[in-house]
């Protein structure tokens, strides 16, 4: 058995609720929330939030792909997001939460950009994906309060989750 592990990372909104969908996979090893895409090093909390900084708020998950394909992981970051918003996600608005995909290597950029295409002709979505797909550069794990939230904070968590509209989105595209 192949014991390597790889990355995926992936830009959603509001990086809480992108943690617990990936988190409890088999074959998922650890989901990071931080900073990618932008243009200050180490950026923090504050500048990403307040859109200074040219970063998405994003998850790194390590998994290992023998047990769980890109595929899989690529189907459930559709799943947790609407694709067709520029301006951010559900309540988060600002550039700092806008969606993306971000590749490490050929086979990931493929992969993304065919579940995109079958995405957009699904017919599930009246207005464009516009969902990117970038190639990965520097990711800044995010401040250790940040990390794994919904665990630490549950209560703050769902309570986010819950005036966001993700769910109900969730619910009504997805389930």
């Amino acid at each position: 058995m192949n014991h390597r592990l790889e990355r995926a990372t992936f830009a959603g909104g509001c990086f809480w609720c992108m943690v617990k969908p990936f988190d409890q996979w088999e074959g998922v090893h650890s989901v990071v929330s931080g900073y990618t895409g932008g243009y200050i090093e180490n950026p923090s909390y504050e500048q990403v939030k307040k859109g200074k900084s040219g970063h998405y708020e994003a998850v790194q998950i390590t998994y290992n792909p023998d047990i769980i394909s890109y595929e899989t992981i690529l189907d459930l970051y559709w799943k947790q997001i609407d694709p067709t918003d520029p301006d951010g996600q559900f309540h988060d608005r600002g550039s700092q939460y806008r969606t993306a995909i971000f590749y490490h290597n050929d086979k990931q950029k493929i992969l993304a950009e065919d579940s995109k295409r079958q995405l957009e002709q699904s017919g599930l979505f009246s207005q464009p994906v516009v969902t990117e797909i970038k190639q990965a550069e520097t990711f800044y794990p995010a401040e250790d309060y940040h990390q794994d939230f919904y665990q630490k904070s549950p209560e703050e968590y769902q309570e986010d989750r819950e005036k966001s509209g993700r769910d109900e989105f969730i619910e009504k595209y997805w389930q």
